[in-house]
């Protein structure tokens, strides 16, 4: 697909654009949904939110179980303009199918592991709402990356930041009627939403085009590259389900609510570092030969946006968390420093791990994961006992080692790449020098 020309054409790096708009997109969708649930509080029963938010964490996880890792590859492996139309084509529909089948298979599975959501499958209409939604959420995180691969991200901060967040606002009010099926409405109707309105925008700016051939495509090609990446989401993703059931077995209720409300927080300063390594990605993809000045300047712009933010959200850790009652500052503030303060290992283990991919690292980018998700769950199973703000340092201590591990990859293949180019230079000249001596 052409990257635009004449006055549309785009300069070849934008690094710094594309970080900027990669934040807004995520600090928009997180302001606008926070907004979302005060007037969800407002006109739904708790038991109506409770009952709705375990559908909606389904619906994302759902969708997030069906990139298998094409996300990943639509960036770093783009067909040919020729075949490009029909890598995505085959992409959306490899992951709405998959998508159908593990949301029909959750909804089958209910009465074992949730039976208070079987009602959500009780009625024809809800069941395939629920359906549809996960599809699009699905279809949803797949043209997010199509944006991002083509330098596009300032679609991303009006698309998936600010369109769907301003869906979601207007639907609670009209389906209040429905419950917590309204809710998940709300939510599944932004999903819904997005994913239309990003069909249409890369059919417009993009010249996409439905196409099911399959010559030129890439995708078998780099099928080790897409598992490789979804193995290491599925890796990522363990601590994030695992930590909270400790705090939970281990500390209670009250203090898995301190903990997610803190995580939440902290999950938005970390947006800072993932947003500039989707740039580096990006960037590196498209121009593979400036890696090496692009790695550099990515690593300190996270340094320069990293350190002076996790200051701010420590210092401030007290005041934020009182907009969500004095408990919550009184308890999760030493836990929300915590996160703060590991923010930065999670800055160096992001930059790593999106070298890794650029560098084809695959392996030891699923290395490097399972050390992240070993550390921060056993020192979280250990330190527990200690109080939340122990499970705050273990999360930080597993990205930090993950990152540590990384980094040291990452400079061992830059020296090995540095030995190789030398090697290549200095062999034409011993070349020539072996042929004078021959001739002599």
């Amino acid at each position: 697909m052409s990257r635009g020309s004449g006055k549309h054409a785009r300069p070849p790096d934008q690094v710094y654009r594309s970080s900027f708009f990669l934040m807004t997109s995520t600090a928009t969708t997180a302001g606008l949904g926070f907004v979302f649930w005060i007037v969800v509080a407002r006109f739904y029963s708790p038991e109506q939110v409770g009952l709705a938010t375990s559908l909606i964490s389904a619906t994302s996880l759902i969708s997030y179980l069906s990139l298998f890792g094409l996300n990943s590859t639509l960036i770093r492996f783009p067909a040919p303009t020729a075949a490009r139309n029909g890598q995505l084509t085959q992409s959306i529909a490899l992951v709405g199918l998959v998508s159908f089948v593990i949301a029909a298979a959750y909804l089958l599975g209910l009465p074992l592991y949730a039976p208070k959501l079987v009602f959500i499958r009780e009625h024809a209409t809800a069941a395939a709402a629920f359906v549809a939604f996960c599809i699009c959420a699905a279809v949803s995180q797949l043209t997010f990356s199509v944006f991002v691969s083509a330098r596009m991200a300032h679609q991303n901060a009006l698309v998936y930041g600010l369109l769907q967040g301003l869906v979601k606002l207007a639907l609670p009010v009209a389906l209040v009627g429905y419950g917590s099926v309204g809710i998940l409405g709300s939510t599944g109707g932004g999903f819904a939403v997005t994913a239309l309105v990003s069909l249409f925008l890369m059919h417009r700016q993009l010249g996409f085009r439905f196409d099911f051939r399959t010559r030129g495509t890439r995708l078998r090609e780099q099928l080790r590259f897409s598992v490789a990446s979804y193995v290491t989401s599925l890796l990522n993703l363990v601590p994030q389900l695992a930590i909270p059931l400790i705090v939970l077995h281990q500390l209670g209720a009250a203090a898995a609510g301190y903990y997610y409300v803190a995580f939440q927080i902290a999950s938005l300063l970390n947006s800072v570092s993932f947003s500039v390594g989707e740039a580096l990605f990006a960037e590196g993809s498209n121009d593979p030969s400036r890696i090496g000045i692009l790695l550099r300047r990515t690593a300190l712009i996270i340094a320069g946006l990293m350190i002076p933010a996790a200051a701010v959200v420590a210092a401030g850790s007290g005041l934020i968390l009182k907009l969500f009652g004095g408990s919550y500052a009184a308890e999760a503030q030493p836990l929300l420093i915590a996160f703060s303060v590991g923010g930065l290992g999670v800055a160096l283990s992001t930059w790593a791990n999106f070298a890794l991919k650029l560098t084809g690292q695959m392996r030891q980018l699923v290395v490097n994961n399972v050390v992240y998700a070993v550390v921060s769950i056993a020192l979280s199973l250990f330190w527990a006992q200690w109080g939340l703000v122990w499970i705050g340092v273990a999360w930080g201590a597993g990205n930090l080692a993950s990152g540590v591990v990384a980094l040291a990859a990452v400079l061992g293949h830059r020296r090995r790449s540095i030995a190789v180019a030398r090697a290549q230079t200095h062999e034409p000249e011993l070349d020539r020098h072996r042929t004078v001596e021959a001739r002599t």
